[in-house]
């Protein structure tokens, strides 16, 4: 006898506005199954599933067609009173960023607490006694210290396990993952994907697992959906689809992502492969060999030496302060044309020492040496005419980006404030130039921030960048938040503008395998200090110590 599904999904049409974003999907979720569903932004992944829940903004948002059938029960037609019993009970969700998604102004300990009080009749002390048992289950290191603690106060990776605890507090039959590993260290990602299945079988519920990382999705789920702009594309078995994909943009999905083994001139993007335009001209050893013999024989555009930084902390007013060094005596050589890369989990202090090599946060002991000046000694005027030379492109382009400026003028006004050009028609002229070069046009000059997609953002965070002309680029996790493919259209832009106008970058992540393809050299943080630094090839092939080896076996390989 064929099993019955514990969710159907029928030729379901969702539409905002005029524009129709879902075209009658139809899929199963089987009883003790992790579905896979994968996809970029907008291809509706997290749409359908919003449906599923009821979760879809009311006024702008309409389902058309189809039903939502769980346990034969139509959901699409379910009054919010009648959802309430089912979410967070029998339907539960995990959603993609646990800050925003958690109540900044209750401890943890009470927002797990809701729950229960809303679905079950325990007691006070059962229930508090439940939520520090469901924190030991996620595996919550001090279970009575988060209890206890406000979001802020604890990791991402902490407070993304105080959401898994939340969803699963009523052992609900479904749990819809939504890119829940996103924007986590890859160790970090690597523990919630084996959590999320030892939970898995422990509770025999089904899992919807969303994510736009096809590597990623063949590491935990049995069966997986493609989506592309609001079809199912491909479906089938996991192992099926990451070993002989059938569908070009599946194809492209698992080729986009910087591969660990052969470092491509170019990496391969959707539209690349959907126009049959696929290069695979790769860097070889002997020419990676002479690129580094040139880098290397001048002298050092940056020297970092015995760099610290450190931070007091005080838990009153009279207490004395505790001192922590987020980084510890740090000394590198960085080179002009060389990507440094700087890798380590959250915490280890990477970004800290990028902000001190561009002065936004002073160094406490040690010398940096730009162009054999140390900028540490420099005066307020010296270092803003500094910041010309010194660039950073941030994580997130649209917090960097003020929305009530058009993105032109926000391009232009650094020219302006440095004094670049003769007159504001020239400057915009350059504007023009430049948003051609990362690939948008003059159209583009007198939109606003929100017009644009993430991508397109990040590539108007880079234009601005550029406009400088700087010497050196702190690229601090740039591409962490795009979608695969346009994570290697950002990454080739990068490529593209380091040859034409010979930048430097420090190059920050925590992908590995995103830095691997970016780096001439790895500089391997941790706990603030410099774990390992040597060629990135060399790293990868033979890491010397625990911690590097650690975070290499924690990358999603697929299949």
């Amino acid at each position: 006898m064929k099993q019955q599904p514990v969710l159907s999904v029928k030729d379901l049409s969702i539409s905002f506005g005029n524009n129709k974003v879902i075209h009658n999907i139809s899929y199963d979720l089987y009883e003790n199954e992790i579905l896979g569903i994968v996809g970029e932004s907008g291809s509706g992944k997290s749409v359908s599933s919003l449906a599923i829940l009821g979760l879809l903004p009311k006024k702008i948002s309409k389902i058309n067609s189809g039903e939502i059938l769980f346990n034969q029960q139509e959901l699409t037609t379910l009054s919010t009173k009648a959802f309430q019993s089912i979410r967070g009970n029998k339907i539960a969700m995990i959603f993609q960023e646990p800050m925003s998604s958690l109540n900044p102004s209750m401890t943890c300990g009470k927002q797990v607490e809701e729950i229960l009080f809303q679905h079950s009749k325990l007691s006070k002390v059962d229930v508090k006694n439940e939520v520090i048992s469901l924190f030991e289950k996620v595996k919550l290191p001090t279970p009575e210290r988060v209890y206890k603690s406000y979001p802020h106060e604890i990791s991402g990776g902490q407070k993304q396990r105080v959401m898994i605890a939340m969803a699963i507090a009523c052992k609900p039959d479904i749990l819809i993952a939504d890119e829940p590993t996103t924007a986590l260290d890859v160790t970090v990602q690597k523990d919630i994907i084996n959590l999320l299945k030892v939970l898995q079988e422990e509770t025999k519920m089904s899992v919807i697992f969303i994510t736009h990382d096809l590597a990623l999705i063949s590491e935990i789920a049995n069966r997986v959906l493609v989506m592309y702009k609001g079809n199912i594309v491909e479906e089938g078995k996991a192992s099926t689809i990451f070993k002989s994909p059938q569908h070009n943009y599946t194809k492209a999905l698992i080729n986009s992502r910087p591969s660990l083994d052969a470092r491509l001139k170019k990496l391969p993007t959707i539209q690349d492969y959907l126009n049959n335009a696929i290069s695979n001209e790769v860097v070889t050893a002997n020419q990676r060999k002479l690129e580094h013999e040139s880098i290397y024989s001048k002298p050092p555009l940056l020297e970092v030496i015995n760099v610290e930084k450190e931070y007091v902390s005080k838990s009153g007013w009279f207490s004395k302060g505790n001192t922590f060094k987020a980084v510890n005596d740090i000394s590198f050589k960085l080179y002009e044309g060389e990507t440094l890369g700087l890798v380590g989990e959250s915490g280890c202090g990477k970004s800290t020492l990028g902000n001190a090599i561009l002065q936004l946060d002073k160094a406490t002991a040690g010398q940096i040496i730009y162009k054999g000046t140390d900028i540490t000694k420099l005066s307020t005027s010296e270092v803003v005419s500094l910041r010309k030379e010194i660039q950073i492109i941030f994580q997130d382009p649209y917090s960097s980006l003020n929305p009530r400026i058009p993105v032109g003028q926000a391009i232009l006004e650094p020219m302006r404030v440095h004094k670049l050009y003769s007159s504001d028609k020239e400057r915009k002229a350059k504007v023009i130039e430049i948003l051609n070069k990362v690939g948008l046009s003059e159209e583009h000059f007198n939109r606003y921030p929100h017009e644009f997609s993430g991508g397109q953002r990040q590539r108007i965070g880079i234009a601005r960048t550029i406009a400088l002309q700087p010497k050196l680029i702190v690229c601090d996790e740039s591409v962490s938040a795009l979608d695969i493919s346009v994570q290697a259209q950002v990454l080739n832009l990068l490529n593209e503008l380091k040859q034409t106008f010979g930048f430097t970058y420090i190059f920050i992540s925590h992908d590995l395998a995103v830095v691997k393809y970016m780096s001439d050299q790895l500089l391997v943080m941790n706990k603030g200090k410099i774990e390992e630094l040597n060629d990135a090839d060399i790293i990868y092939s033979n890491p010397q110590k625990e911690y590097t080896k650690k975070l290499i076996h924690a990358i999603p390989k697929g299949l």
